[in-house]
């Protein structure tokens, strides 16, 4: 299992009227998590372009336990269960507050496409390489 932690502070303007983070914004903040996991593995989203794979979303599961209010310090958790097996990969993330109460879960599946094709491809073995270690048993 890997595991990576960032932080994020609520901005005004991410909130609604009551203060509390607008509910799409929590998509944003597991972005936020997903893009600082694979930094901690040695790349960048941009990187992975460069050698020919994106990574779209295919699925977005939330599940809102708790407000985020604004100014609030969230630590968002994004975590890789398991090594992906094929052109899937799911992060799941859980948002706490300061309090260490958790706010918020989800899991994001993206696929891996190739660029210029837009067809479906495993796992760049770069990657690959980086996450078995965190996967042995």
């Amino acid at each position: 299992m890997f595991t990576s932690i960032t932080t994020i502070r609520v901005r005004y303007g991410e909130t609604d009227q009551m203060g509390y983070l607008y509910y799409g914004n929590y998509a944003l903040y597991y972005e936020v998590g997903r893009a600082e996991a694979i930094r901690e593995l040695g790349f960048t989203y941009r990187e992975l372009e460069e050698q020919g794979v994106i990574m779209p979303v295919a699925e977005l599961q939330i599940k809102y336990l708790r407000p985020a209010l604004y100014d609030d310090l969230i630590t968002v958790k994004t975590t890789l269960k398991e090594l992906p097996a094929n052109h899937k990969i799911q992060f799941h993330s859980e948002l706490y507050n300061e309090k260490g109460e958790l706010l918020n879960v989800g899991v994001t599946t993206l696929v891996f496409l190739h660029a210029d094709t837009k067809t479906k491809s495993n796992l760049p073995e770069p990657l690959k390489v980086r996450l078995e270690p965190f996967f042995k048993k």
